[in-house]
């Protein structure tokens, strides 16, 4: 059979499992899908209104990422959130970052990063949880804009990633705590560095960004995690 004489669905598979992954991935960020927990595919395929085919292209990509592990005989679990890896995420954050920024001194548009950090403090009238997803797009855009301006194709990559788990993060220490972080006045002093063509200064300051929302962030980590990284029951799942 001639690839243009498949039926519609079929050819729509691909874009429906992007779809279910998207999805599924954005609520394992959310931690709307708790660390640690063991979901099923019939699950899952109810939840999200999926078909198997692209419940399983989902899954499949979600653990070459390590956001899902499979259980024989169980389903899927949730990738655990452990104090070593908060450790780790801000031990290689508090290193790149810095770097961006120093990389991209002259390279950055300054109205940009302008719109991005006023997206940063808009206050949306949401539930919490709504609101902290927001926060870290928005935060995640201006921290990205950096590195991407950096040249730099690898480092770009690389914090990507780590941004993504530190949603995870926030949404699971921040949510248990109920409360939303907050920046202060680090984005506006790094623009204004970038501004005035100090790499020092930049880079000093991209430090104490990191440095501050660490201490803040892991204050709030360790006080919803076990020494196991167990998951919090108040933080129950939804599907969506």
């Amino acid at each position: 059979m001639h690839p243009e004489s498949l039926p519609a669905e079929n050819a729509s598979r691909p874009n429906q499992g992007e779809q279910a992954y998207q999805r599924i991935r954005r609520d394992i960020l959310a931690c709307r899908l708790l660390p640690g927990v063991i979901v099923t595919e019939p699950e899952l395929m109810a939840g999200y209104g999926i078909g198997k085919s692209s419940c399983l292209i989902a899954l499949t990509r979600l653990g070459h990422e390590n956001f899902v592990v499979s259980r024989p005989r169980k389903g899927y679990q949730i990738a655990p959130v452990m104090v070593k890896d908060v450790e780790e995420i801000f031990t290689l954050r508090v290193q790149l970052e810095p770097l961006a920024a120093r990389l991209t001194v002259g390279r950055v548009s300054i109205a940009r990063l302008r719109e991005l950090e006023a997206a940063c403090r808009v206050r949306h009238p949401a539930p919490l949880p709504d609101q902290i997803d927001r926060f870290m797009d928005a935060n995640k855009a201006f921290h990205l804009e950096i590195a991407r301006a950096s040249g730099n194709e690898r480092l770009l990559h690389t914090l990507t990633g780590l941004l993504d788990e530190m949603s995870r993060l926030v949404a699971l220490g921040f949510n248990a705590q109920g409360i939303k972080p907050e920046i202060k006045h680090d984005h506006n002093a790094m623009i204004a560095a970038f501004e005035d063509g100090d790499s020092k200064k930049a880079e000093l300051i991209a430090r104490r960004h990191i440095e501050t929302f660490q201490s803040m962030t892991m204050e709030k980590v360790y006080a919803s995690l076990s020494e196991t990284g167990a998951p919090l029951p108040l933080l129950a799942g939804r599907f969506g």
